[in-house]
């Protein structure tokens, strides 16, 4: 009698779990950690980007956080035009304001508002935020009209209450 050799099934190869990788941090706002401007060397004087008014890195405002996540948070205001949002990398919104970290319930829209300085003076005006930009709880304010902001000014975005204070 003839028996027809048996084949093994091929089995396939052992179970090997995927490598674990750690998530990259998120990257956070230099003005939600106090980090100082980076120092470039330039090879010819006259590469040296001109400075009128102030060294870089220098605040003339600052925005603490007086009602929200982490009272007391400081961010300064280098720009002369400082906007207020949450960081999103994937759509490109990186506010010099980055309230991402203090803002819990995400009442803050990415790009929520901006702090505008001309001539000595300031204004802020609401960028279509959803939940709303107050001044000194006040209305509403509506979004493309700026508004005075003066020295001591209370500023709500979103649960988020700031307090403006010019640096003198």
């Amino acid at each position: 009698m003839v028996v027809a050799p048996q084949f093994a099934e091929p089995q396939p190869p052992p179970y090997v779990p995927p490598i674990q990788v750690e998530p990259a941090p998120r990257p956070v706002s230099a003005t939600s950690v106090d980090i100082p401007a980076a120092v470039f060397a330039y090879e010819n004087s006259q590469d040296v980007p001109q400075v009128v008014d102030e060294r870089p890195g220098t605040a003339h405002a600052v925005l603490v956080i007086e009602r929200g996540d982490s009272p007391g948070t400081e961010f300064r205001l280098i720009n002369d035009d400082s906007t207020i949002g949450r960081w999103d990398a994937d759509n490109g919104v990186f506010p010099n304001v980055d309230l991402d970290a203090f803002d819990s319930d995400a009442k803050v829209s990415r790009r929520h508002a901006r702090i505008r300085r001309s001539n000595g003076s300031y204004y802020i005006e609401d960028l279509g935020s959803t939940n709303g930009t107050y001044l000194n709880r006040g209305r509403r304010l509506l979004p493309g009209n700026c508004e005075v902001l003066n020295d001591g000014d209370e500023v709500i975005v979103g649960k988020t209450f700031l307090r403006f204070q010019v640096m003198h």
